[in-house]
């Protein structure tokens, strides 16, 4: 591993963790060893969701960064890459927080997805009630 200077945050999103390492210089960005457009090319709005804390802080082309993304779907993936770029980012520069919390993308979002019951068919939903 190379002894380049990064900062580094962790996002997570529903059931995604991301580790985000962000370092200056303008070479390609990646997800899991392959390129962010590559990786996220099943959802064509992931990519703005990912790049979004660079173009708030106009650090694109100026900075890139590795991501190591495991669990959930692609769009919990981008959720969390992109808040973990944002903590990378603030911690390198921390007068970037104000901007980055303005675009909300400081905020841990809590929404998962909500256990099944017993006696029931899934979270909410019941059974077909029968009245005789």
């Amino acid at each position: 591993m190379s002894k380049e200077k990064y900062f580094e945050g962790i996002g997570r999103r529903k059931t995604s963790t991301a580790r985000v390492r962000v370092v200056a210089g303008d070479k390609a960005s990646t997800v899991n060893g392959k390129a962010v457009d590559a990786y996220f090319a099943g959802i064509p709005v992931a990519l703005g969701i990912v790049m979004k804390p660079f173009v708030v802080t106009d650090l694109q082309g100026k900075y890139h960064f590795t991501a190591k993304v495991s669990g959930g779907g692609i769009a919990g993936q981008a959720d969390s890459v992109a808040l973990g770029l944002a903590r990378a980012l603030y911690s390198m520069d921390e007068s970037l927080k104000p901007a980055l919390r303005k675009a909300n993308l400081v905020t841990r979002d809590p929404r998962a997805v909500e256990r099944k019951k017993y006696n029931q068919v899934k979270a909410r939903k019941k059974p077909q009630f029968s009245k005789r």
